[in-house]
């Protein structure tokens, strides 16, 4: 029982990883007005990148890079579409999770042949901590990850101090909140929310690159499975607040851990069920908190100075 229940806080824990790295981006996205609803085209071009990358240059660090990279190119069509066309930024959201999701595909049958897949490629492993894996019980679960999972941790007060501690964080929120006030002050509200855009970008792309090669070490068609959108749950969840998206992401990597267990231990009843059990919690948590949260008050509108 008890190594069940820490085997559960493991899976839990790379779980909620990629969730945790797509969410910190789509919230400084928020935190200067645009919806982030491209956050699966983000992560899938993530995930095949970094697969890509390792496959090519045999280091999984490069293919988390080019992962990252993938990652912003398709935030900056976000950009552009959601800033500079100032289109509905939903739709354009889909749209390209749309787009990429069966360009992923394509790019996949071109690359390595029809009906193919890369062979397992190089992919990260895991890096116990000096003396806290040795910790009992506890230290080999919680310290004994592969680098992305620190590293997503790590900028949990990362991101928390630039958003609240820093000139820029203020910019953002300012931008967020009122961007004609910004910009009569002087900020550069489409510089500062296109700099928001390739930071979502950095961080979805490398969220998607941990599921390819932090998890399976392989690509598979659509294997984000609704991941971003789970992701803007937990920026919505979390308040826009790194902390709260840190416990959202975590509420929504115990769940799929958890159905994956429910699955291994065979009970009948149909595997869907299952499969469906994090995006149940993830409306029914919405349900609970999205009335009464309070969204930055530019959020979804585009901006322009000669709008009134």
């Amino acid at each position: 029982m008890g190594a069940s229940i820490l085997g559960l806080i493991q899976a839990a824990i790379r779980m909620s990883t990629p969730i945790l790295l797509a969410s910190l981006g789509g919230m400084f996205t928020a935190r200067v007005g645009i919806i982030n609803f491209a956050l699966e085209g983000i992560m899938i071009v993530g995930a095949f990148f970094g697969v890509y990358g390792s496959y090519v240059t045999g280091n999984p660090w490069l293919g988390a890079l080019m992962g990252a990279i993938g990652g912003i190119v398709v935030a900056l069509i976000l950009g552009f579409m959601s800033i500079t066309a100032k289109v509905d930024q939903v739709v354009a959201g889909t749209g390209i999770n749309i787009l990429f999701l069966g360009l992923t595909s394509y790019l996949l049958n071109i690359i390595f042949g029809i009906g193919a897949k890369p062979s397992k490629v190089n992919s990260f492993v895991e890096v116990p901590l000096p003396l806290l894996s040795d910790i009992p019980i506890l230290g080999d679960v919680l310290f004994n990850q592969i680098p992305l999972v620190y590293l997503a941790i790590i900028l949990v007060p990362i991101c928390w101090y630039i958003v609240y501690k820093t000139s820029f964080g203020l910019n953002m929120r300012a931008v967020g909140e009122n961007p004609r006030a910004a910009d009569s002050v002087g900020l550069n509200v489409i510089a500062i929310r296109y700099i928001a855009i390739v930071i979502s970008g950095f961080l979805g792309g490398l969220g998607g690159a941990f599921l390819s090669i932090g998890h399976l070490s392989v690509f598979m068609e659509k294997m984000t499975a609704g991941k971003g959108y789970v992701a803007w749950s937990s920026v919505t969840v979390g308040k826009w607040n790194p902390i709260g998206i840190l416990g959202a992401a975590l509420l929504f990597g115990t769940a799929e851990a958890f159905q994956l267990r429910l699955q291994a231990v065979g009970i009948e009843i149909p595997h869907q069920f299952f499969l469906m059990l994090p995006y149940v919690l993830t409306m029914l948590v919405l349900t609970g908190f999205v009335g009464k949260t309070v969204s930055p008050g530019a959020l979804g509108k585009p901006y322009s100075k000669e709008s009134k």
